[in-house]
């Protein structure tokens, strides 16, 4: 009994003295983790192209449920646009998933309307978040400032 124990104590000894070389022995053979039968595609970076593409498309389907006029919220007003101009120089990607977009309209009022619009979403399915009157015949409501950690915030003009 005793020398049954010393060998099954031996060959215990033995395999487990073993076990780092033989696990050394095949490393790459084996995954660590268990692979995706299916790995979740890498998300395309979104270009200024991209957000030029999502604030016409968000245009474009306004004009059409208006009837041939992007129709816009003012206050108490509802003013009736049509697209004059994107800026493309003022596209802008805000990090987070968040999009800029400056807009120039001619409403039917006979006034030229600067609108800014923020979006939200991946290239090909951007949603617009908000909708703000920046301008009317170029005269700004509020002005953007840009802080010392880079971010930009809306504020109110100065007297």
């Amino acid at each position: 009994m005793i020398r049954r124990t010393i060998v099954a104590l031996g060959i215990g000894c033995f395999t487990a003295a073993m076990l780092p070389f033989a696990l050394a022995e095949h490393p790459k053979e084996h995954p660590s983790e268990h692979p995706s039968e299916h790995p979740a595609p890498k998300k395309k970076e979104v270009t200024t192209s991209d957000i030029a593409d999502g604030i016409k498309k968000h245009i474009d389907d306004g004009t059409k449920m208006g009837g041939g006029k992007f129709k816009l919220k003012d206050g108490d007003k509802e003013l009736s646009l049509a697209l004059d101009k994107v800026h493309n120089d003022k596209l802008a990607n805000l990090g987070g998933g968040s999009y800029f977009a400056c807009v120039d309209f001619k409403g039917d009022d006979g006034n030229t309307y600067d609108v800014d619009f923020f979006l939200s979403g991946d290239a090909g399915a951007m949603k617009v978040t908000e909708t703000i009157v920046h301008k009317v015949n170029g005269q700004p409501r509020y002005n953007w400032e840009q802080k010392a950690d880079g971010t930009w915030t809306k504020v109110p003009l100065k007297k």
